[in-house]
């Protein structure tokens, strides 16, 4: 069964049971209070009748005699005698209301065996006469030995009764099916969000997720997605798994595009140191074979240089891209203690003669700045951006590195007045083969791995490298936390202090 039909027969099961059990009750209650009111009013006729016999001569005491001295009486009320002087009589009044004198019907004596024979076992009873139909009854003895016996039908009883479980059973039965109603809509309504959560998951289960752009616009709508209720908790969490698939898809496709633009760039990239060493050998092998002698000798030379070059420069790229793959997998550093302001004057040391046209400024605190990391690769770091700065500006342009100590992060500064980076490709400048366009010219044959290496191992040191540029004002900026040991030198210092 649906969740429906259970959540319907169960609520409607429940009301049932309770409403015939409350049914039970009431009428047990109702019925044993009619009866002791029954009980009540027999007694009482019972007294009163014992008093008549009083008045009256014992002797003479009869059922009519009896029934006569009450006047008016009730409908239905039976007086019966056992005088031992009169002999055993009874009397019935009439069922219509009024004066009952002169209007009692005389009891059969097989109506007076049925009494007498209900009362044997005690004073009061209950009693089926026949043609009258069921009564309670009740008898006393005088003092004289005159047993008087009084009773009332219950009839009224049994109406009253009857009546009362008609009601009952209708309005169960009318309260049931309009319980049913309002159930049925109180829970369409209350699982609409899940109905609306399985169409949504439906339709994206249907979708083409194996194509090469995918992108996942269905969602549970927003009125059906309300997490301050439990159906809607649940659209709610699945729009935001949708969120969280489709940004990783997303992110699937460009991790794709990424990786056919690097592939498409590597073999770029190695394809043409390959075609010049193919092409130098080849020459080499053509002027062994048809100018023998001294120039056949010194052009073999000169394709060996070049070919050498070429492998180089290859060379070069393999190794860039094999560290780039011992970055990614955490390896490739060595941690000790480096002092970034004595690695920052050597790596100006090494790049101001490689562009004696640039203007080459420094800018450290007095005290070291030291942190924890590997020397080799920071001052690699170093290298390749002050090397991207000289090699994207023009002559004339000043260069300046400068160290800080900001918090706990050391910062590493290198600011050129250059042209500045294009906006086109600042978003994708520390990916992979990525160079700048014409403002900032690649002129010295780079890979485009440069950026990405510094950008790799400045991670690896739990840090970030981040780029801020302009027309006239371009920053590199490397944060790198400071190191465990350096922090808690320094705070023995400011303790000692």
């Amino acid at each position: 069964m649906s969740l429906q039909t259970r959540l319907m027969t169960a609520v409607i099961g429940f009301v049932s049971l309770i409403l015939v059990i409350v049914a039970v009750i009431t009428s047990a209650t109702l019925g044993r209070t009619l009866e002791q009111q029954l009980d009540d009013r027999v007694y009482g006729y019972a007294v009163s009748l014992t008093n008549i016999v009083k008045q009256v001569s014992p002797n003479l005491a009869t059922a009519e005699k009896i029934m006569a001295g009450r006047n008016p009486g009730e409908p239905g009320l039976i007086v019966a005698v056992s005088n031992p002087v009169t002999g055993i009589s009874g009397v019935v009044a009439s069922k219509a209301a009024g004066e009952l004198s002169g209007e009692t019907e005389s009891l059969t004596t097989s109506q007076l065996t049925q009494i007498a024979e209900a009362l044997s076992e005690g004073h009061v009873a209950n009693v089926s006469i026949d043609d009258l139909g069921s009564y309670r009854v009740t008898a006393s003895t005088t003092n004289s030995g005159v047993v008087v016996v009084a009773g009332l039908p219950r009839d009224a009883i049994q109406r009253q009764l009857a009546t009362l479980l008609t009601v009952i059973a209708l309005a169960t039965i009318g309260g049931l099916i309009l319980l049913a109603l309002t159930t049925a809509i109180t829970i369409r309504v209350g699982l609409r969000p899940l109905r609306a959560v399985a169409a949504t998951a439906t339709r994206v289960a249907n979708q083409p997720l194996d194509r090469g752009e995918v992108e996942i616009t269905e969602r549970v709508p927003a009125s059906e997605a309300d997490p301050r209720t439990e159906t809607g908790l649940v659209g709610a969490s699945l729009n935001k798994l949708l969120d969280h698939v489709n940004t990783s898809l997303a992110s699937r496709q460009k991790n794709e595009e990424r990786m056919r633009r690097f592939v498409a760039d590597a073999s770029h990239e190695l394809r043409t140191p390959l075609a010049s060493i193919r092409g130098y050998s080849e020459l080499s092998l053509r002027a062994l074979g048809q100018t023998p002698g001294a120039e056949a000798i010194e052009g073999t030379t000169t394709s060996l240089e070049r070919i050498q070059a070429q492998s180089l420069r290859m060379t070069r790229l393999v190794e860039d891209l094999l560290l780039l793959a011992r970055l990614d997998e955490g390896r490739e550093l060595v941690h000790g203690s480096v002092d970034l302001t004595q690695l920052a004057l050597e790596s100006l040391a090494d790049a101001r003669p490689t562009a004696v046209d640039h203007h080459w400024n420094i800018e450290v605190p007095d005290e070291p700045v030291v942190i924890v990391g590997d020397a080799g690769r920071l001052h690699q770091v170093v290298g390749n951006l002050l090397a991207n700065a000289r090699t994207h500006t023009p002559a004339g342009t000043t260069i300046t590195l400068r160290v800080d100590r900001e918090g706990e992060e050391a910062v590493l500064r290198v600011h050129d007045d250059g042209p500045g980076i294009d906006p086109a490709v600042r978003d994708e400048l520390f990916a992979r083969f990525v160079r700048g366009d014409s403002s900032r010219a690649r002129q010295t044959g780079g890979t485009g791995l440069g950026l990405a290496i510094a950008t790799a191992i400045v991670e690896g040191h739990g840090g970030v490298l981040s780029v801020t540029s302009e027309p006239g004002d371009t920053t590199f900026t490397v944060r790198l936390p400071i190191g465990p040991r350096q922090a808690s030198a320094d705070a023995a210092e400011e303790s000692a202090d």
